[in-house]
């Protein structure tokens, strides 16, 4: 029996719950090793090697090549385990927040400093505000290609 996810509706947001972390067990393990100096060498040295060690489907280990953070939270990542791939590779939390939006690093921390994202048209799927996916990336960033 499927249960009831009201919060599927909520634009631009993946709510981590059973089903997420069932899915992305194997790729929140991964980024958990890179805790330990020595796996986070083993992987620096040779990615796919690494990856390969772990019983990810091929499209997390895309996700994690490419870096693409989204990507990895809609296979099934958690942004907390997710953190220690952009440690391992010398961001700080805010950049890649920041990467995640679309923005550079400074429009992120501003928009962060005014209180962040207007809660306002971005509530439900089908509301016109800025959260829905027809404007996004908003930043400078997501406009560069």
């Amino acid at each position: 029996m499927s249960l009831n996810k009201p919060y599927l509706d909520v634009p631009g947001t993946i709510i981590f719950d059973a089903e997420q972390s069932r899915k992305g067990f194997w790729l929140n393990q991964f980024c958990m090793s890179l805790m330990k100096a020595e796996n986070r060498e083993k992987f620096k040295a040779d990615e796919r090697a690494y990856l390969d060690e772990w019983a990810m489907t091929e499209e997390q280990k895309q996700a994690v090549l490419a870096r693409d953070l989204n990507w990895c939270m809609r296979t099934g990542g958690n942004i907390y385990f997710l953190a220690k791939i952009g440690a391992t590779d010398g961001k700080s939390f805010q950049q890649m927040a920041g990467s995640m939006t679309g923005m550079t690093e400074e429009e992120y921390r501003n928009m962060m400093i005014k209180g962040g994202r207007s809660v306002e048209g971005n509530r439900v799927v089908g509301e016109d505000g800025d959260a829905q996916s027809h404007r996004q990336p908003q930043g400078a960033a997501g406009k560069k290609v």
